[in-house]
């Protein structure tokens, strides 16, 4: 899929350096994580990120012309012990999480446009610990994935009811699924 670029980041392409971050944000209940690829703290789209350096991983990120539900992973490492229990509570499923990739200037200011990589619902999280930090690795998938996911509501009085109690708009609708109607010239 081609994308539009702004003049700024056709020319850090060029550039002979390339310096490429990754930007991850992640609703939780107590409020939105948002980490970067970098080190220290640094603004962005109005909001201050965190830097985690390489103790930030992700998943492959696919991007295909066919209607495909993917998915990817974020991982932390190195988190304390301590903080697992808390990643483990606030880890909820359909909780959106999203990825950008951004191009860095020399003086590490973000060049105009990052691109968004990734947008989806979490979905597991996963534990891996050894005796003094772990690994926590959370799984984000499409929002695709719900296309094979089996609807049971219908266009009926019924379901109609459970949604919206008192509302008639589908009260006749079994007693017009038959009926022959003549439209135009008889």
């Amino acid at each position: 899929m081609s994308r539009d670029i702004t003049p700024a980041v056709a020319t850090a392409l060029n550039a002979s350096e390339l310096q490429p971050a990754i930007f991850f944000e992640g609703e939780f209940p107590s409020g939105a994580v948002r980490i970067w690829t970098g080190v220290g703290p640094i603004d962005w789209d109005g909001k201050t990120w965190t830097g985690v350096g390489v103790l930030l991983g992700l998943g492959a990120l696919e991007e295909t012309s066919d209607v495909v539900a993917s998915g990817t992973t974020v991982s932390l490492s190195g988190v304390p012990l301590d903080l697992v229990s808390l990643a483990i509570n606030e880890a909820r499923q359909g909780q959106a999480g999203r990825i950008w990739l951004a191009l860095l200037s020399e003086e590490r200011a973000i060049i105009a446009d990052p691109v968004q990589a990734f947008t989806g619902r979490l979905d597991v999280p996963e534990i891996a610990q050894d005796g003094q930090s772990c690994r926590i690795t959370i799984s984000y998938e499409s929002r695709l994935i719900d296309l094979s996911t089996a609807r049971n509501w219908r266009y009926t009085h019924e379901s109609q009811q459970v949604l919206h109690p008192g509302d008639r708009g589908f009260a006749h609708v079994t007693a017009i699924q038959d009926q022959e109607i003549t439209w135009g010239r008889g």
